[in-house]
């Protein structure tokens, strides 16, 4: 007699984890394929990134007056 509870206690076990499974998976959606970001012109992220900024920093220093432009 113990030895046919132990049998139905495990096969309780195997049919609620196979549930659990089939269950999750049917909930679980594939996600759709993330497109690439179309590429922009690179851009500045800071001041002395910009050479624009920097030619104009050179000018600053150069002059002899120190005066902003």
């Amino acid at each position: 007699m113990p030895v046919v509870l132990l049998l139905v206690a495990v096969l309780v076990v195997v049919l609620v984890v196979r549930a659990t499974a089939v269950a999750g998976s049917e909930l679980r959606r594939e996600r759709p394929a993330r497109r690439p970001r179309p590429s922009r012109a690179s851009r500045p992220v800071a001041p002395d990134d910009d050479p624009e900024f920097l030619r104009e920093l050179g000018r600053r220093v150069r002059r002899d007056d120190g005066s902003p432009a």
